[in-house]
């Protein structure tokens, strides 16, 4: 069994507050502050640029990938980390359209992140060879499934309701058709069990700043099934991509497998605190996080719901359909979420009226959760959300 008391401990969580916003931004590890100083120091500091030997900074990405991959099923070799989401979308789509060359439909649902589909219409403009997104509402695409796919892409868990989608069914659905997929991880990594290996998916990319506390703009991974490394061609053929780097050769020959998938020089001091936030998950089952999620949601729903009638739950009732975050709804949400982050509950809020709260075992607690609803109740019954204040919206909501 995973002690999550253990794993509570092993963050910096400032006194009073109770955040349910690891959906968007995990908090700070307490070792993270002290393995950056250490490259600062020590490795930057000292070795310089002996440092790229010396202290491994290039195979940070292989490592840590592998690291990943023990969170979502993926075989070692075959996640690397570094850029952002957004790069690893196109990468991935870039190389899975190539790799059905007579098929033109990108297929995804109107709750993918935005960014996903702003990459694949961007990638469509520049590619002008008559490929079309097809947006259809969640529940519709497995219907929409068939042979004049070439892509399905989506986001396995909705950034806005957690929604959960059925990765193995529509992967399998799609392979039936003819079609690869693509899956976003961004709210599923460190959230629930994955397994891209065992659903047989294609590609599978995700930010490491949420679930997996890796720190603002931490880098992004990406997972290639291993019998498609060798054939796709990375479209962003970036120097250590490149089968040897230091060669510097003029003519671009694709690195083995994964390590093709690489674009630009590591971040280094980024990948050291998101490797000291993957310590935390050594020892940490799956089922266990799972498991202890479902309650925690389970728990807010079932009580804010009691207390709070004006509120509408935005996420599936179904815990086994929902990731780990719930949504409520309310016309003035966004100025509710911030009368609740003045009182020490952070969560956020996605317009046009969702509140969203992520719920993350490692340290969220059940006392963590009926606090919280005590403060949104108080919140709602005395109309403390109804100032000036909380209703101007700030830069990020």
């Amino acid at each position: 069994m995973t002690d999550f008391a253990q794993t509570r401990a092993r963050f910096d969580l400032p006194q009073g507050v109770i955040y349910l916003d690891g959906n968007s931004l995990g908090p700070l590890p307490k070792a993270a502050g002290a393995r950056v100083a250490r490259v600062l120091s020590e490795e930057w500091g000292k070795d310089l640029i002996r440092g790229w030997n010396a202290a491994g900074w290039m195979g940070q990405p292989r490592a840590i990938g592998d690291r990943i991959g023990r969170l979502i099923g993926a075989p070692q070799g075959t996640v690397v980390v570094g850029d952002t989401l957004s790069i690893k979308v196109y990468q991935a789509l870039a190389s899975a359209l190539e790799l059905r060359p007579e098929r033109k439909v990108i297929l995804s649902d109107n709750g993918n992140f935005p960014t996903d589909l702003y990459m694949a219409t961007g990638l469509i403009d520049s590619l002008d060879k008559g490929h079309a997104l097809k947006v259809v509402a969640p529940e519709e695409i497995e219907d929409a499934i068939d042979e004049t796919v070439a892509v399905l892409m989506l986001t396995e868990v909705d950034y806005r309701t957690g929604r959960l989608h059925d990765m193995m069914r529509l992967t399998e659905k799609a392979h039936a058709a003819g079609a690869l997929t693509i899956w976003d991880l961004a709210h599923s990594a460190g959230a629930l069990p994955v397994d891209v290996s065992g659903a047989k998916a294609d590609f599978a990319v995700g930010c490491t700043y949420k679930y997996l506390n890796g720190g603002p703009g931490a880098p992004a991974f990406i997972y290639v099934a291993p019998e498609l490394a060798e054939n796709a061609r990375p479209a962003l053929s970036g120097w250590l991509g490149h089968e040897a780097p230091f060669a510097f050769d003029l003519d671009y020959r694709a690195g083995q497998g994964i390590e093709r998938m690489r674009v630009g020089t590591p971040p280094v001091i980024a990948m050291a605190a998101l490797d000291a936030a993957l310590d935390i998950w050594d020892g940490v089952d799956m089922t266990d996080i799972r498991r202890t999620s479902i309650a925690l949601c389970e728990t807010f729903i079932t009580e804010v719901e009691k207390r709070c009638r004006d509120l509408r739950l935005g996420s599936p009732r179904d815990p086994e359909r929902r990731g780990s975050q719930v949504s409520f709804r309310h016309e003035e949400g966004y100025a509710i979420m911030q009368a609740l982050i003045a009182r020490g509950v952070i969560g956020d809020f996605r317009a046009p009226d969702t509140m969203r709260f992520g719920f993350a075992p490692l340290y969220v607690s059940e006392a963590d959760v009926r606090r919280a609803v005590d403060i949104v109740e108080e919140i709602m019954a005395k109309r403390l959300w109804d100032d000036p204040e909380f209703k101007t919206r700030a830069a990020v909501t």
